[in-house]
């Protein structure tokens, strides 16, 4: 094994190891901060004109976007539910129109959207 290999199956068991341990609060700021590197990595992908490497990070963005989505609880979140599944679908079809048109400037608002609704979960006690 080469010692690459064994660093990323390290930090792999890390990864893992945290989210384990993660509360699901910790769990949605991990989904919520995952997307937002991997909005900022397509943003780079897309002005190095690396078409394919921005698709699969925009496809990434939108897969973690969907679990945020199916963790709502419209029980108890109620309108507050209702409202981010709303923000999140409208977050997803921005993302697919950016993949399509190469528009950067329609990741930079996906992003900014999931910024703001981030600091808001982030203000939540865990």
């Amino acid at each position: 094994m080469s010692a690459m290999m064994a660093i990323k199956q390290y930090q792999q068991v890390g990864v893992q190891a945290q989210v384990a341990e993660a509360s699901p609060h910790r769990l949605i700021q991990m989904l919520m901060q995952g997307g937002l590197e991997r909005l900022a990595q397509a943003q780079g992908a897309l002005q190095r004109d690396q078409g394919a490497l921005k698709g699969e990070l925009i496809g990434k963005t939108i897969s973690i976007i969907g679990g945020l989505r199916e963790a709502l609880d419209f029980t108890k979140g109620g309108e507050i539910a209702v409202n981010l599944d709303g923000l999140y679908a409208y977050m997803i079809a921005r993302l697919l129109e950016a993949n399509r048109v190469n528009d950067g400037s329609m990741l930079e608002e996906v992003s900014g959207l999931l910024r703001e609704v981030k600091t808001g979960w982030d203000a939540i006690a865990s």
